[in-house]
């Protein structure tokens, strides 16, 4: 028994000094934005090129370790150079002007406005996820675990996504990638927020219209939403239709991430009423993908149930179930969630996803391109039965008690804290 239990241990002891390894092996510092052929970034007149040659970052590069334990991950995605168009704010969709410093807890952003008074913002495709590292993970030296699990994120999804929402009539925000050099234009911000690859795209709230829906009063967020349904009632409602039809397309794409804040709504008026239509945003986790031992204890559904890997199967529906699915879809006839499906399966054809993959460089589409294809059109052909399975349960998960995220200080009555069409 003695003998059993000291292998047991050393078992443990030998897991432990890999595991610590592989977390050594990480960069401590980010090796970010490398300019190919140019020895100084900062010394360089970036207003003479119209496009320069750039990484995301090294510091997820890996090792036969590393990928073993942390998993393989995206990391080449994030540290192969891209060729990206520079761009000045001052001449940028009629000259763009900062507003005001925005952001989540992972992602350094701008919220910008042209003389038209149409809102865009710069999201950097670079992440910060010192924010989420918890005390414990510090003290224990094990940080870089958490910093490491961004690798898993697909930089350049987003684009993807895009084209592919446009094959089935689903808004998004228009990202382009671009390089923003240092410049006068970005002014106190220069020194943090210049020299850095982002997100170009329209903003998922503003006063002016930039969709082709017309009628447009004007773009809110979710938090506006509720205020405006307390106010106007019943001559308030979403387009349930196309909510339905975006969470489904959520779960081929495998972007388990759709919280309350990473929504928008266009607002249509129609004589007296109006209706929101959902504009999607922040696509940094569509084909998040984990390997790996730790990544795959991890995302475990008894640990971290929201945290699915992109599959050709979906594992887990209860952990794609967001409060804001029990928020607005708990009380839409299944008969949608079938008909949506089935318009997805339709007009999603393997064209458009080839056609949409292939919108990244050559050097990006084929480190992965084809496996996401294939995860894509797999999916897909199993919709009609995820779309049952994730309505049946968002009926037994049921209203809500709590505000959505976002919205706690809106005071709401009891029936549209639980539900936007409970009254």
């Amino acid at each position: 028994m003695k003998k059993i239990i000291a292998i047991f241990l050393s078992i443990i002891i030998i897991v432990l000094i890999i595991i610590y390894f592989s977390i050594w092996s990480t960069p401590a510092k980010v090796a970010s934005q490398i300019i190919v052929n140019t020895e100084n970034i900062n010394t360089l007149n970036f207003k003479e090129q119209d496009s320069v040659t750039i990484a995301v970052t090294t510091m997820y590069e890996g090792n036969m370790l590393k990928n073993m334990v942390q998993g393989e991950q995206y990391r080449d995605e994030w540290a192969i150079p891209v060729k990206v168009p520079v761009v000045f704010l001052d001449t940028l969709n009629g000259g763009l002007t900062i507003i005001k410093k925005g952001g989540g807890h992972q992602t350094q952003s701008l919220r910008l406005k042209n003389p038209k008074g149409i809102y865009y913002t710069l999201r950097s495709v670079a992440k910060n996820p010192e924010p989420l590292i918890p005390e414990f993970a510090k003290t224990l030296g094990i940080e870089n675990i958490i910093i490491d699990g961004i690798s898993a994120q697909h930089p350049y999804g987003a684009i993807v996504v895009a084209k592919l929402a446009e094959s089935i009539s689903i808004l998004h925000t228009h990202p382009s990638l671009v390089f923003v050099p240092k410049q006068e234009r970005l002014g106190k911000y220069n020194t943090k927020y210049g020299n850095k690859l982002y997100w170009l795209e329209y903003e998922t709230e503003g006063p002016t219209n930039w969709t082709d829906i017309e009628n447009v009063k004007e773009i809110v967020d979710t938090d506006k939403l509720q205020k405006l349904k307390k106010q106007l009632g019943n001559d308030l409602n979403i387009k349930k239709e196309e909510l339905v039809r975006n969470r489904l397309f959520d779960l081929v794409i495998g972007d388990w991430d759709r919280h309350a804040k990473q929504w928008g709504w266009v607002l249509q008026q129609r004589e007296d009423k109006f209706l929101a239509i959902p504009l999607p945003g922040d696509r940094d986790n569509a084909f998040f993908s984990t390997d790996g031992v730790i990544p795959t204890i991890v995302s475990s559904k008894n640990i971290q149930p929201r945290l699915r890997s992109f599959e050709k199967e979906i594992d887990y529906i209860p952990g794609l179930v967001y409060p804001f699915d029990r928020y607005f879809l708990l009380n839409i006839p299944i008969e949608i969630f079938i008909e949506q499906a089935e318009f997805i399966q339709n007009n999603l054809t393997d064209q458009a996803i080839e056609e949409a993959l292939h919108i990244w460089p050559k050097e990006i589409y084929k480190l992965h391109g084809a496996e996401i294809k294939t995860n894509i059109i797999a999916r897909r052909g199993q919709l009609v039965a995820y779309a049952k399975a994730f309505k049946k349960e968002i009926d037994r998960q049921g209203i809500l008690h709590e505000p959505l995220k976002g919205s706690d200080d809106v005071v709401l009555s009891k029936e549209l804290l639980e539900c936007f069409d409970c009254r």
